[in-house]
């Protein structure tokens, strides 16, 4: 895995896991096969974005719609969430990586919840890298429940309606402390963003590849990190703007 540029890398990187099923479909398996195999694509892209210094990843694990899934299924997921965790817990340690989870945590199993805090807990003084599980997610709920807080805010004086600015409703959100992601790549060939970080993508390069996600490998990462290399990002400024902004 070689990049020409190491020195104009997204800080954060975000990735909408897609494919497993139709992954297990080409090759005659069931769809929880599929899953097991993604799993290893999980810990391939985890090991290359560390050796590389990216510093935040997000993953897509679980959306919020993913309950609506045959009960077998959701039950395997768990299941090797719950593997992936205690086999991780050990490598996550060793690279300096911090584990930690955004969407509506409480309401997973008990026995996820427990694996998932006991691993957080352990790696909470990595500094590495910070890797970000997006488990039963959504991003209109995330928005609904910071207007809620928000509002709850207000309706203890804490809060007047004219001071509510982007930055601080960013505060509510799930990923409050997180940077926005600067790249997200999305596997299978699919063009949606699948109701996933709505408001934190508002300026995030999109890539999409046809590639399925077990098969997602280090060359297909660099791939996409050298396409937003050669992106110029202006978050709304024109060309001239940017460069005059830089020389400044």
């Amino acid at each position: 895995m070689t990049l020409s540029d190491r020195e104009n890398l997204p800080e954060h990187i975000a990735i909408i896991m897609d494919g497993n099923g139709r992954w297990a479909q080409k090759h005659a398996l069931g769809r929880i096969a599929g899953h097991r195999k993604g799993s290893e694509a999980v810990r391939r892209v985890v090991r290359a974005c560390r050796k590389l210094g990216i510093k935040y990843l997000t993953l897509y694990a679980f959306s919020s719609e993913n309950w609506s899934r045959p009960e077998e299924e959701v039950s395997a997921l768990m299941s090797l969430l719950i593997r992936y965790l205690r086999s991780e817990e050990k490598e996550l340690l060793d690279n300096g990586i911090r584990l930690t989870a955004i969407g509506n945590i409480a309401a997973l199993p008990d026995r996820v919840k427990k694996t998932l805090q006991k691993t957080m807990d352990g790696t909470a003084g990595n500094r590495e890298m910070t890797l970000v599980l997006a488990l039963n997610y959504g991003g209109r709920d995330e928005i609904l429940e910071a207007a809620r807080k928000a509002l709850a805010e207000r309706d203890r004086g804490r809060l007047v309606p004219g001071d509510l600015t982007p930055e601080l409703f960013s505060s509510y959100l799930y990923t409050a402390g997180i940077p926005d992601p600067d790249l997200l790549i999305r596997t299978s060939g699919e063009y949606r963003v699948s109701n996933f970080l709505l408001w934190q993508t508002a300026y995030t390069e999109f890539f999409f590849t046809d590639v399925l996600w077990p098969d997602f490998s280090e060359e297909d990462l660099t791939e996409a990190i050298s396409d937003y290399q050669r992106r110029e990002r202006r978050f709304g400024l024109t060309s001239e703007q940017l460069q005059r902004k830089k020389h400044d």
